[in-house]
């Protein structure tokens, strides 16, 4: 038989070269999703979070502690071992009490006051577009003042006790409160307002119901950021003017050259801005469920 004669049917078909990128697709993708998958995995792990944290604590102290004796004169950047046995002795005497307590309540009491006070200006300036054009202008002129430098006003208003601390504090946390909450609720979609406009539902209804619920991870996020400004506020205060606090500490530990004291004040300030704002992260699990 001819090869013009031969039947296509008979000769089989031929067969792509196989390769490595001859692979099917899906196998690809998946091989390509188990590193996000994996690190993923890791970062919902507390106990893998938590082992991290420890890890990288080691290794900046241990750096730090390597640099202050072989490195550095101690006296420029102190001394973790020092640090420690500062911290230890305060901890004997009660003074680590008597200078952390003041200091994070007037933090939080500002904190708090800023919430009260600057969730219903938001409101007000979103819902209201004539009284957010007419107040823009005055409010952005007192953001632009350095509110730092209103602490002697404060203590000169509200004496050296507490309630200047609070204010402070307060003043640096209102605004951030005030915009976050103002542009979470310009965040909410309009079609949505418009649908429950349309099956009839109050104001008040849509309120709770959509404008509410819309800005609390904004406000969540404002607090997060307040935690840091409100320590700032409240230390402010007291190295202007107070007998107590861990602002006050570090003033006096700067006076006396006492640089192991300055960063005692220091680590305890870090530490407790770690610890308010990871119970802020714990309230915002509890409030937020869903999205977690």
């Amino acid at each position: 038989m001819s090869l013009s004669s031969r039947s296509f049917s008979d000769s089989e078909p031929p067969r792509a070269p196989t390769s490595p990128s001859a692979a099917p697709t899906s196998t690809r993708l998946a091989s390509r999703g188990l590193p996000r998958q994996e690190a993923r995995a890791a970062a919902d792990d507390p106990a893998r979070v938590n082992l991290g944290r420890a890890v990288f604590a080691v290794l900046v102290i241990g750096l730090w502690e390597v640099s202050a004796r072989w490195l550095f004169d101690p006296f420029w950047i102190g001394q973790p071992s020092a640090i420690v046995m500062r911290l230890w002795s305060l901890l004997e005497s009660g003074d680590l009490w008597w200078h952390s307590i003041p200091t994070i309540g007037e933090a939080v009491a500002g904190l708090a006051l800023s919430l009260i006070v600057g969730i219903p200006i938001g409101l007000a300036f979103a819902l209201n577009r004539y009284v957010q054009r007419v107040l823009e202008p005055f409010f952005l002129g007192l953001y632009s003042i350095p509110r730092i430098a209103l602490a002697p006003l404060f203590i000169l208003w509200f004496g050296v006790g507490p309630m200047s601390k609070i204010v402070m504090a307060f003043s640096l946390v209102v605004f951030v409160v005030i915009l976050n909450t103002y542009e979470g609720m310009r965040g909410v979609d309009p079609e949505l307002i418009d649908m429950m406009r349309a099956m009839r539902a109050s104001y008040g209804y849509i309120l709770r119901k959509v404008l509410l619920p819309a800005i609390v991870p904004w406000i969540f996020a404002s607090i997060r950021v307040g935690v840091g400004l409100a320590l700032i506020g409240s230390v402010v205060g007291e190295l202007i003017g107070s007998n107590r606090g861990l602002g006050w500490y570090v003033e006096w530990a700067a006076g006396r050259v006492d640089i192991t004291g300055v960063f005692t004040g220091l680590v305890l300030l870090m530490v407790a801005g770690m610890l308010l704002n990871e119970a802020v992260k714990l309230v915002e699990r509890r409030v937020l469920r869903k999205r977690y």
